[in-house]
């Protein structure tokens, strides 16, 4: 299947890019075994015929193998991006020329560009909507059709349950992020070496024998200060939460409160889902040269705003690199214009990790179109057996066998009069 921009709706940077795009998703495919696995299913039984789907999510070439994945089980796919600075161009262009697939998405769009883009995917009047940070709730008079929805980060989970606590949550969400196959592997092994890996492209420094410091432990700060310390770096944790701060503690990293940390760090990455993290009591006194990075979904955790006011002058010295030159001389390096580091200068999670993320994704939509009429707007969790089911096919596509319980094993587990 083809089409060119005469015959489809849709605004990606240049369609002669799309060559190079269509390795970078056979590429990424080849790794995706479980969703390849799920793509068979839906081309033999079709379940999502019907079905239009409007996905807000990162342009990648592991995305575009998701939308193929729909589109093969039936469903009448569009896609634009869930950040400015995520869209691969050329992978965006195989999409539209190659799969006949509707995409908006430019890398480095203004945000009046990429608001226009979520409203033209919405226009689609889909019946199940994608989020990787709920952007789709901002278009609320565009909804009126849509039976489901699913939700891939912790950012858009935390702002989706907020709404359905307070009664404006108009159709059920399926919080993909929270199933055990996602946030285990995705937050904690993708976002640790994506986001290293693009801190590193955007600035070439050495991590050995810096302190870095990484805002929050969860699960994606869990990864990070893993692969921080196995990058040779000094590990400092900042946290708000006393028990994953003791967790830190426990697993050898240094912690103590931004206040301190902003001092002697070196290098600074915040993953918490949470505004102002690093803020202006924190500019005014790290280190000459400091490196400050987001890798959580919005770019509200480093105080942008703040530290405009606070500088001379800034310059880019760097793709994905700005200095601010603060008025008594010292200078902070901001990466990606506070976005989605592992996005903005790297190419996000491997395809490994992303196989689980987008099987979850493929089979929640499935499970959406099935059972919307039943669901009330809240948010739902990724149904246990097909959690495990992804699991399984993930360590059978790895050649890994695992044990399973004898009847007389169930019974002792399912009992309690033995061993009394």
């Amino acid at each position: 299947m083809s089409t060119t921009t005469t015959q489809m709706n849709c605004d990606v940077k240049n369609l002669d890019l799309a060559d190079q795009g269509k390795k970078r998703i056979d590429w990424a495919n080849q790794s995706m075994k479980v969703l390849q696995i799920i793509r068979k299913e839906f081309i033999k039984n079709h379940p999502l015929r019907g079905i239009r789907v409007s996905a807000c999510l990162h342009v990648t070439a592991e995305t575009a193998n998701l939308a193929v994945c729909l589109r093969d089980g039936g469903a009448d796919v569009v896609l634009c991006a869930s950040n400015p600075l995520s869209t691969q161009d050329d992978v965006a262009a195989s999409l539209v020329r190659d799969q006949g697939i509707p995409v908006f998405a430019i890398k480095g769009e203004d945000n009046d560009t990429y608001y226009n883009h979520i409203i033209a995917a919405t226009e689609h009047r889909p019946h199940i909507t994608m989020d990787d940070g709920a952007d789709h709730t901002k278009r609320q008079d565009l909804l009126d059709g849509v039976i489901g929805g699913t939700e891939e980060t912790t950012t858009g989970v935390i702002r989706l349950r907020a709404m359905a606590k307070e009664g404006v949550l108009r159709y059920p969400i399926v919080a993909v992020n929270d199933a055990d196959t996602k946030h285990f592997f995705d937050n904690r092994y993708g976002t640790g070496q994506s986001t290293i890996d693009g801190i590193i492209r955007a600035t070439n420094f050495l991590l050995a024998g810096s302190k870095f410091v990484i805002a929050g432990y969860g699960w994606c700060g869990r990864g990070l200060a893993s692969r921080g310390r196995g990058a040779g770096a000094e590990v400092i944790v900042t946290e708000i939460d006393p028990t994953k701060a003791l967790e830190a503690v426990m697993d050898g990293f240094r912690v103590m409160s931004m206040t301190e940390a902003a001092k002697i760090g070196d290098v600074f990455c915040t993953v918490t889902g949470n505004k102002n993290v690093l803020a202006r009591e924190h500019f005014e006194v790290l280190k000459d040269g400091a490196i400050i990075s987001n890798s959580g979904h919005f770019n509200v955790e480093i105080d942008i705003p703040a530290l405009e006011k606070m500088s001379s002058s800034k310059r880019t010295t760097r793709n994905f690199v700005e200095e601010y030159v603060m008025r008594d001389g010292r200078k902070i390096n901001l990466l990606g214009e506070g976005r989605l580091i592992n996005l903005a200068s790297a190419e996000g999670h491997p395809a490994s990790v992303m196989d689980m993320s987008f099987a979850d994704q493929a089979l929640s939509v499935e499970y959406m179109g099935s059972n919307a009429k039943t669901l009330k707007p809240q948010v739902y969790v990724v149904p246990e057996h097909l959690d495990k089911e992804i699991a399984r096919l993930k360590l059978e596509s790895m050649g890994i066998k695992i044990d399973r319980l004898t009847p007389e094993q169930e019974e002792y587990l399912a009992g309690w009069s033995e061993g009394t």
